[in-house]
């Protein structure tokens, strides 16, 4: 493809389109009131000497090789469609700057802005090398989103407060420094899971293991360093918010950094730290333990060919879903569904049908997988199309020693039981002998742990099953 050579061309009170590639060998200098538009590559040689006073557009890669390269005083946007690169072997200088391209930009070579930087569109996203973000002292911006902010590393230089703009592909999950002591260098990048959670000092109990913040000075002095949660982008832990502070990560152990928190849990909220010297890894530590989630009930009834299961949570916090189990022996299951979690701290109510024909009695549990894989079983719900409980059999409970047991229906004969545990373990099984409008007692054994367990009898006509509260 041919492009344009421009070696020493002045553009002054013009608009200039170059449709083609752009290459700067020479000296390339935007006046002011001059607009240029470069709607394939833009390359500035090593040789070259390339100022912006006016108003560039860059829709395609951009390559710099200028190691002297002037930030000048103009407005560089780029706004590509498809996806930008900023590459080369020198630091590519910019005064203003607008990002604007869904598509987003990879960062191959340093990017500095020394004006404001508007986000309107697209990830900005640092090579692993890694290469920054820089704005340099002085600089601003405005409109990040979680559409539009820097996925990787992010440099400031300067003393004035500051909020790095960066997150992941997904969410803006910015973190701030504040009253700086001197003109300091820092460099920030988001991270998705903490490391090292385990290590820790008084007073600090747990640590944030859903995210952390790399937060490194170059040079400078002291400061403070602030971090914010947001529920709705990463569930955050259900503490107590006064027992929130800033937790660091230095020499192998967390350690607290002290701060006061502010906010609501299941919303949004920050901590400030106290002043500190030493900068690296920061996350929320807490004082007091996570109250985990809280399973209030899970029930289920047959009709008509359905199983209606129901459950009720309070204290959601980094659930990520729930799975609904079946079981034909109380001790096999697989999984029929799942339903992805609130994460809300206020009481939630779920529903999930089962249309599975069943031969016999379906037992069913209910799976809680936290975020980090983590997961809790729920009580055991036993269901049958020809269960009846009310009419079947009465039977006496709580139960102490022996499970008593009335048989209110017309069946006479041999009844096979079991006693689970709510966790589906076989305690006792066997047969016994009733008679219609009869009664019997199931010992149970001694070494039986106090608490619920579920009760099975069947026979040819009828499947029942009960919960029974065991005393010691």
């Amino acid at each position: 493809m041919k492009k344009i050579i421009l070696l020493a061309y002045i553009f002054q009170l013009a608009t200039v389109h170059a449709q083609m590639g752009i290459r700067n060998s020479g000296s390339l200098r935007i006046h002011p009131g001059t607009t240029i538009s470069g709607w394939n590559n833009f390359t500035n040689a090593s040789t070259a000497t390339f100022i912006n006073n006016g108003i560039i557009y860059l829709k395609a890669n951009i390559t710099n090789d200028e190691v002297t390269m002037s930030a000048g005083s103009g407005t560089t946007i780029f706004d590509g469609s498809a996806s930008q690169t900023i590459g080369g072997a020198a630091t590519f200088k910019v005064n203003n700057l607008t990002t604007n391209n869904s598509s987003g930009f990879l960062i191959n070579t340093n990017l500095s802005i020394a004006g404001s930087h508007t986000f309107s569109n697209g990830l900005l996203t640092t090579a692993v090398t890694p290469t920054y973000v820089i704005y340099e002292s002085g600089s601003s911006y405005s409109g990040s989103s979680d559409a539009s902010h820097v996925n990787g590393w992010v440099k400031k230089i300067g003393s004035s407060n500051f909020v790095f703009p960066i997150g992941n592909n997904t969410f803006i999950r910015t973190a701030a420094i504040s009253n700086l002591s001197v003109n300091s260098e820092f460099n920030c990048k988001y991270f998705s899971a903490t490391q090292n959670i385990y290590n820790l000092t008084s007073p600090l109990v747990q640590v944030r293991p859903s995210e952390y913040w790399d937060i490194d000075r170059v040079s400078g002095g002291t400061g403070q360093v602030t971090l914010n949660w947001d529920n709705a982008k990463v569930p955050m832990d259900n503490v107590l918010v006064a027992d929130i502070l800033s937790g660091h990560y230095t020499g192998g152990m967390w350690v607290s950094e002290g701060g006061v928190a502010s906010g609501t849990i299941n919303t949004t909220g920050s901590v400030t730290s106290n002043v500190v010297n030493n900068f690296s890894i920061y996350t929320f530590g807490y004082k007091s333990y996570p109250v985990p989630l809280k399973l209030i009930s899970f029930t289920g009834e047959r009709k008509q060919g359905t199983s209606y299961l129901k459950w009720i949570t309070e204290n959601e916090v980094m659930v990520d879903h729930f799975e609904v189990e079946r079981s034909y022996d109380a001790l096999n299951y697989t999984s029929v569904g799942n339903v992805v979690a609130r994460n809300l701290s206020s009481r939630q109510n779920y529903y999930f049908e089962d249309r599975s024909p069943l031969q016999g009695i379906a037992y069913y549990r209910l799976r809680s997988v936290d975020i980090d894989g983590k997961f809790t079983y729920s009580n055991i719900v036993a269901l049958s199309d020809n269960i009846k409980n009310s009419a079947a059999f009465t039977v006496l409970n709580p139960a102490k020693g022996g499970i008593t047991i009335f048989n209110r229906s017309s069946q006479e004969g041999l009844f096979n039981y079991r006693v689970l545990t709510m966790a589906g373990q076989l305690v006792v099984s066997g047969k016994v002998y009733m008679s219609a409008n009869g009664g019997t007692v199931i010992p149970l054994p001694a070494a039986i742990s106090a608490g619920l367990h579920l009760l099975e009898l069947v026979n040819n006509n009828i499947q029942f099953a009960q919960k029974i509260l065991v005393e010691k």
